[in-house]
């Protein structure tokens, strides 16, 4: 093995010192973890019999003549590298390993006097080199676009980082543990969509050549999901990337991921009760209580949660007793002094939306169940059994953010095409976030989608309320980010 060099000037990378000698597989007897939970509290001074073959990268190394320490970190923890001159092999080239490097040792477990656990340098060998320098152990990526745009540095020198993507794994299992255990079936649906549909929302496009067809990247499941239903599939979930064409905030990211399921035979309520506990189910699970904190404050999803109309969260935030029966002029008035933009064509429906989004919707802590959506901002959902002009639909609000949508699903074919129609008009006068007709999905209701409730859960969202994270690039292992300049 030759001798090791310093690393390249950070943000350069080094050629290395010559064709690349490193093993092709390296043989683990344990994993760092495994060690630390088996010997701790070994006693100061003790040197084991048990010998373990470890393998990680070299994070800290600090040098004492002829003695040399080292953190080696691996998926499970880190522990102590103990090398000496006398009885450690290529000692020299040891002590001028680059942080970063990717090494495997072999030795006995120990303890220094002072009762650091720690693996003596029995034998070891590089694994890998790291060509680039890695950012001081302790102050870790400072650059925030820098963290994301090298989310391989930043899971290496940021415990917090990468404890918040492992969490995040297990609030998708049990997430699907759950929706596994009462009786719903997860699937796959199609990405490529041939005509854009499920949600308002601006698509990507893209070209399929051998059809000489254009595709869109699907904005939502939501269509192909109660397809199934209609199928006979009576509860279906979906964990689904979906796309969405718009802009970047600390709440959008234009790939997403989304959980949506249908339960037949159910409707809003019943959805309502699914949601509460099964996000104060997956609260438990992975943080050991349904109570969380957010951004310095408590969360509590301990099930019941409350129920609010959209016209009483509004009273409440404005001392406004505002409804849809107040008509598009008052609304039109009331969004002006509220400082609301509105575009022309908007009927009260979108309007009180606007002002309920304004003014009530980012001061509610929650968890809230926002009940009674207007029927024109709720084009799949079902009518309101008992109030004119308003949807079977609510958001559940935690934290001042919208976690899920869901609603009583629209069964009716002809109801259904004409809200579809109505959305085609919005599209055709410029709103590209308007639905189009989709035939064949009113072809499926015409065979009979029998009473069902649906619902769609922001899984982003979701990693961020359970992880005391503010913004979705940091609950994205890989976001959405302008070109990089450098490039």
């Amino acid at each position: 093995m030759s001798d090791d060099t310093a690393p390249a000037p950070e943000g350069q990378a080094d050629p290395g010192d010559g064709p690349d000698d490193t093993p092709y597989r390296f043989e683990r007897s344990h994993a760092v973890g495994e060690v630390v939970e088996a010997f701790e509290g070994l006693e100061a001074g003790v040197e084991t019999e048990t010998v373990v073959s470890v393998a990680g990268r070299l994070m800290l190394r600090r040098d004492q003549g002829r003695l040399a320490f080292g953190t080696l970190q691996d998926a499970t923890g880190r522990i102590q590298l103990f090398a000496t001159a006398a009885a450690s092999p290529g000692f020299d080239r040891f002590t001028a390993l680059s942080i970063g490097d990717w090494i495997g040792v072999r030795g006995a477990v120990m303890a220094t006097r002072r009762g650091e656990l720690s693996v003596r340098v029995d034998d070891w060998t590089r694994l890998a080199r790291a060509r680039r320098s890695f950012p001081d152990k302790w102050h870790g990526l400072t650059d925030p676009d820098t963290r994301y745009r090298q989310r391989y540095v930043d899971l290496w020198v940021s415990d917090e980082a990468r404890a918040a993507f492992v969490r995040r794994s297990r609030i998708v299992t049990a997430l699907r543990r759950r929706l596994d255990e009462q009786g719903f079936v997860e699937v796959e649906t199609p990405v490529l969509h041939p005509i854009p549909g499920g949600a308002a929302a601006r698509p990507f496009v893209t070209r399929h050549e051998a059809l000489s067809a254009d595709l869109y990247l699907r904005v939502a499941p939501e269509l192909y999901l109660k397809r199934l239903v209609v199928g006979g599939m009576e509860r279906v979930y979906e964990i689904a990337r979906v796309f969405r064409n718009e802009g970047i905030s600390t709440r959008h990211n234009p790939e997403f991921t989304m959980l949506e399921l249908y339960q037949a035979y159910a409707d809003h309520t019943d959805i309502m009760e699914l949601t509460e506990h099964l996000v104060a189910g997956v609260a438990r699970d992975v943080c050991g209580s349904t109570t969380v904190v957010y951004d310095g404050q408590d969360v509590d999803l301990a099930p019941p949660w409350r129920r609010a109309t959209m016209e009483e969260v509004i009273a409440e935030h404005t001392g406004l007793d505002v409804s849809l029966d107040a008509g598009s002029g008052e609304l039109e008035a009331l969004c002006d002094r509220l400082g609301i933009e509105i575009e022309a064509g908007w009927g009260p429906g979108k309007l009180l939306l606007e002002i309920y989004e304004k003014t009530a919707e980012p001061n509610l802590w929650g968890p809230v169940f926002v009940t009674d959506y207007p029927e024109e901002v709720s084009p799949l959902s079902r009518r309101h059994r008992s109030r004119p002009g308003y949807a079977e639909r609510f958001e559940a609000i935690v934290a001042g953010r919208e976690l899920c949508n869901a609603f009583t699903e629209l069964v009716d074919p002809a109801e259904q095409r004409s809200r579809f129609e109505a959305q085609a008009e919005l599209r055709a006068a410029g709103d590209d976030e308007a639905m189009v007709v989709d035939e064949d999905y009113l072809r499926s209701l015409e065979y009979g989608l029998p009473p069902t409730g649906g619902l769609g859960i922001g899984v982003d969202r979701l990693v961020m309320l359970l992880t005391d994270t503010q913004a979705i690039r940091d609950a994205v292992l890989f976001p959405t980010l302008r070109p990089d300049p450098q490039n």
